[in-house]
């Protein structure tokens, strides 16, 4: 059941801002795209709301309660950013806006971007952590949530590996695109 409250989180998510974009750009009811733009984060509060009566009604921690904690990191630290990127993109393709900003294309400028967003990772990991630590008091049952623990500590990995980026940026920046015309 959490794999489906997941799958269709994450459909909702899309299905709300395309609604959401085209009643502001196309339709021109901003009201009702705020309305729709606001009811995303409650898909958020279905997601950890269905993860918590699962496990508190004895289920065992596996791999969908992992994902659905990651997942709510994820929203929580990128989903401001998500919306605002598909709403330039929507805006753009859809209604004659202005391109959508790009990161910088190189030197230091960049290389801060790619650590600025490094620190997101970093921080959607802890939050990862947090949501992990919250399940496992609330079913208060280490047993049931051992998996939780190991998943959470494996997931390490992402910080580790999209720590390439920045390192490399900064060490090795590129030249901006108006130095090299």
């Amino acid at each position: 059941m959490i794999v489906a409250i997941l799958i269709g989180c994450e459909i909702g998510f899309w299905v709300l801002l395309a609604l959401g974009f085209a009643s502001r750009y196309l339709w021109k009811r901003r009201t009702l795209s705020t309305v729709l733009l606001l009811c995303v984060p409650l898909l958020d509060v279905i997601l950890l709301t269905a993860a918590v009566i699962d496990m508190r009604g004895g289920a065992t921690a596996d791999l969908r309660h992992g994902l659905a904690a990651a997942y709510l990191s994820y929203s929580i630290v990128f989903g401001h950013r998500t919306i605002r990127w598909a709403d330039a993109k929507f805006h753009h393709r859809f209604a004659g806006g202005p391109p959508p900003p790009r990161p910088p294309a190189g030197g230091m400028p960049r290389a801060r971007y790619e650590w600025a967003m490094w620190l997101r990772i970093v921080l959607a990991y802890a939050l990862t952590w947090g949501i992990v630590l919250a399940l496992t008091w609330l079913v208060g049952d280490p047993t049931r949530t051992d998996y939780l623990v190991a998943f959470a500590r494996d997931l390490l990995k992402i910080p580790l590996i999209a720590l390439i980026w920045p390192v490399s940026y900064t060490l090795w920046p590129r030249k901006p695109e108006s130095a090299e015309t």
